[in-house]
C-alpha cells in the first residue's frame, strides 16, 4: 500500500509515519510533503499512490485549495488539531477524519475502513469508494442566504449574489443591483455552503460569484486584480496563494 503524508510539522509526519508502519509492513510511505505547492506538483503526476493523510491547516494555507488545484484522485484521511473543517472534509474524497494528537485506535481503525471500502481494480478504485465519491460531489449546497433587516428576517436567493464580503466582525451579500444585505453567516462558513463552481473566495475578505467577475487584471507580485460588477469598495485582489486555484476556477 503506497501512502503519502502532507504535513507540515515534520516531528507529526515522522510520528504518523511510525505509527502507520506499525500497523502494517504493507505501509510504504512513498512521499512526504509539506505544503500546498509541493502538494500540487506531485499529484499532478503521480498515478500510483493508494491512500493520502493530509493535515489540513498547511504553512501556506488549507489543504483544501489543493482539491481546487488539481484532481485528487486518490482516498483521504485528513488529520488535524482543529474540528471545525469537518463538514469541509467531506465534501471532498475524505473518507476519515482524525484529530491530532493522532490515538492509534481511532488510526487503526481509519486504516481499516480504507481496507473495508478499497478493493483494487483496473481504474485503482472499489465500487464502494467510487458510489462514497459521487455521494460527496453531489453534496447539497445553499439556495438562499439568510439576511437581517432591523428586527427582520428575509432572504436572498444564491443565483442574485454577486459577492460577499466581511466588514469587521460583520458579513454582508451584494445582489446584482447593488443592494447591501446584512447576513447571518460569516465568510468561512459560505466558503463551505456555496457551490465551489459558482463561487470563490479570493482572499479573506471577499467570495465572488463567477457571474460577477467583469475582466481580471495582472497585478503585483504575480498576484491578480478583479474588476466586479457591480463594483465594490472591498479589496478585489487575489491573494498570492489562491491565484492558481482561481485561474483553474475561471476556467473550468
Amino acid at each position: 500500500m503506497q501512502v503519502i503524508i502532507i504535513e507540515d510539522e515534520i516531528p507529526a509526519a515522522n510520528r504518523l509515519a511510525k505509527m502507520l508502519q506499525a500497523i502494517s509492513d504493507e505501509m510504504e510511505i512513498i512521499k512526504k510533503i509539506d505544503s500546498i505547492e509541493s502538494a500540487v506538483k506531485f499529484l499532478r503526476s503521480a498515478d500510483n499512490v493508494d491512500l493520502i493523510f493530509m493535515d489540513i491547516q498547511l504553512a501556506d494555507g488549507l489543504s483544501f485549495d489543493i482539491f481546487q488545484q488539481t484532481e485528487v484522485r486518490s482516498p483521504v484521511i485528513f488529520t488535524t488539531a482543529f474540528d471545525q473543517y469537518t463538514l469541509k472534509a467531506f465534501k471532498v474524497n475524505s473518507i476519515d477524519y482524525l484529530l491530532k494528537p493522532i490515538d492509534e485506535t481511532e488510526l487503526q481503525q481509519a486504516v481499516d475502513k480504507y481496507r473495508q471500502l478499497y478493493h483494487k481494480k483496473e481504474n485503482g478504485f472499489s465500487d464502494k469508494i467510487l458510489k462514497l465519491v459521487q455521494e460527496m460531489n453531489t453534496a447539497r449546497y445553499k439556495e438562499r442566504l439568510l439576511i437581517k433587516r432591523g428586527q427582520q428576517l428575509s432572504y436572498l436567493k444564491i443565483e442574485a449574489t454577486a459577492y460577499c464580503y466581511a466588514d469587521g466582525k460583520l458579513c454582508y451579500a451584494v445582489d446584482f443591483s447593488s443592494n447591501k444585505y446584512l447576513l447571518e453567516n460569516n465568510l468561512s462558513q459560505l466558503e463551505e455552503q456555496l457551490q465551489p463552481t459558482k463561487f470563490y473566495r479570493i482572499n479573506r475578505q471577499l467570495l465572488v460569484n463567477i457571474e460577477a467577475v467583469n475582466k481580471v487584471h495582472t497585478w503585483i507580485g504575480g498576484r491578480l486584480k478583479l474588476e466586479l460588477l457591480p463594483s465594490t469598495r472591498a479589496d478585489t485582489v487575489v491573494s498570492r496563494e489562491r491565484v492558481n486555484g482561481f485561474k483553474e476556477w475561471l476556467g473550468q
